[in-house]
Parts: structure tokens; sequence; C-alpha cells
């Protein structure tokens, strides 16, 4: 009955993880892989290395100032992402005029390919013809280098993806807000409560299960968001805002010669990290008396 899933899960995850694995052990790059020259067939001529490409890497301050931008990105977004969709679901949980239009209007983010949105927020950072700067220019303010600046650039980013990250955010919280009994806030009322205690005392622990799951998840997805990065700043203005898989990307995709077997240590390093994530934040969640 299970060798199906088994099968699938060895074709779709478990081959690419070998093969990532078996590269990040080898010297494998562009001018040493298998590969056809008009007529011609060159083998492979790569060499097995073991941990070399590991002990490169952890001794390249290259990684460390990746991962220390990688972190600050992963918290920012993560922070902003949550608290952004508990404000608005906490708003949309209460009765008010034109609520499905609501939901509707701040769900559609979620829609539209991520590409989209970022060529869409792309153009309007654009120093001289965006509309963000012609807003700001109306107003006597000088442009601002939305995506020139390294600063502005990480948090031109940020923004986007906090932008792209909300309605998901808001969907889940918004399903923890309504499992919530209303009783217990008409009780809670009704002993003299005041909306921080409501909030506090049975809003936050009923959101409990739902917070952990979303936060958990929003945070594998943002560690590893590379089309926001890539697609908005290709990891610049120099590399202020590459974070470590648009980096592993590269390695194999853009410099030259393509280096394969550093770029997959790479991507064992980022699974390792959000694997050691995911272990520790799960034990924190049971010392809780949260289970999963």
């Amino acid at each position: 009955m299970v060798a199906p899933v088994v099968l699938v899960i060895g074709v779709i995850i478990g081959y690419p993880l070998v093969r990532g694995v078996f590269l990040s052990l080898t010297d494998a790059n562009e001018a040493n892989v298998e590969r056809n020259i008009g007529v011609n067939h060159l083998p492979a001529t790569y060499k097995f290395t073991g941990l070399d490409n590991y002990r490169a890497v952890l001794s390249d301050g290259v990684f460390w100032d990746r991962l220390g931008w990688t972190v600050l990105w992963t918290v920012g977004c993560v922070s902003l992402t949550f608290l952004t969709g508990l404000a608005l679901a906490n708003m949309l949980n209460r009765t008010l005029r034109g609520r499905t239009f609501y939901r509707l209007a701040l769900i559609l983010p979620w829609a539209i390919p991520a590409f989209i949105s970022v060529f869409t927020w792309r153009m309007l950072y654009n120093e001289k013809n965006g509309i963000l700067n012609k807003l700001l220019a109306g107003g006597g303010i000088d442009a601002v280098p939305w995506l020139n600046d390294p600063t502005w650039a990480k948090l031109s980013v940020i923004a986007v993806n906090v932008w792209l990250g909300v309605p998901f955010m808001l969907v889940a919280l918004l399903g923890g807000l309504q499992s919530i009994p209303g009783e217990l806030y008409e009780a809670a009322e009704m002993d003299g409560a005041s909306a921080w205690q409501r909030f506090r005392h049975i809003t936050v622990p009923g959101l409990r299960s739902v917070s952990s799951t979303v936060i958990l998840l929003s945070t594998i997805w943002t560690f590893n968001m590379f089309p926001v990065i890539f697609l908005l700043t290709r990891g610049g203005p120099g590399d202020a805002t590459e974070i470590l898989v648009t980096y592993a990307y590269r390695l194999s995709f853009i410099d030259s010669p393509r280096n394969f077997s550093e770029s997959a240590a790479w991507g064992v390093l980022i699974l390792v990290l959000l694997s050691v994530v995911a272990v520790v934040y799960r034990r924190a969640l049971r010392k809780q008396g949260e289970v999963w």
C-alpha cells in the first residue's frame, strides 16, 4: 500500500537530495562534468574530495556574511508578516460592513503569481519613473534610491516579501480566530475583562497551535525565498541583499566557471540549518505543551 508513496518520495525528494550531497563531496564544475561538445561526448572527470567543500565554505567570510543577512531577513519578514496578519485577522473577525470585500482584497496578492508581483514592485521602486518617488516628489520630498542603496534595498525586499506573505498569515490566523468559542469572550466581557485582557488570555492561547505552525512554515519559506531577492535586486546593490539560496544559485548558474560542487555544499548546509531550526522549534513547543 505504501510502495507508490515511497516511490514518489524517492523520485521527487530522495534522488535530488542524494545527488546534491554526492556533488558536494566532489570537485564537480563546468569544466569536468559529463557534457557534449558538438558530436563529441566528454565523460565526467571530477573527483571525490570528501569534506573539502564544506571546509572551504565554512572558513569563508562570505558564508557568514550571507548567513547573517539571511537570518535578519527571515526574522524581520516573519515578525512583520505575523504581526500584520494577526492585526488584520482580528479586524476581519469582527462584524463590519463589506467584510467579504476586504477579505478578498487582502487575499488578492496571494492569487497573483509571485514573479508578476515582484516585477510590479520593481516598477514602483524605479528611482526616476516609479510611482513611489513621484508621490514623494508631490510632497516636496527628494527621490529615494529604493533599490540602489544597500539599506533602502534591504527594506524594500522585506516590504515586498511581507506584502506577499500577509495573505497566507491572514487566512491561517482568521481560521484560528473563528475556531475560538465566542462564549469565552462573552463570559470574559461579563466579568469586566478589558479588550487587552481578552486578547491576552483568550485570543493568544487560542491561536498558539495555529501560530506555531504558520511561523515555522513562514520561516522556512522566507529563508529560501529566492524569487523576491533575485527578481527584485539580483542580490544587489553589490551583494547587500544576497541571501544563502541566491548565492548558491549564483555559484551554479551565473558565475563562470560554474561551481556545482560548492553550490551543492551551500544547499546541503542550508538544509542542515533549517532542519536544526525545525527540531529546536518543535522541542520548544513541546515544552510548552504543544503536540505535533
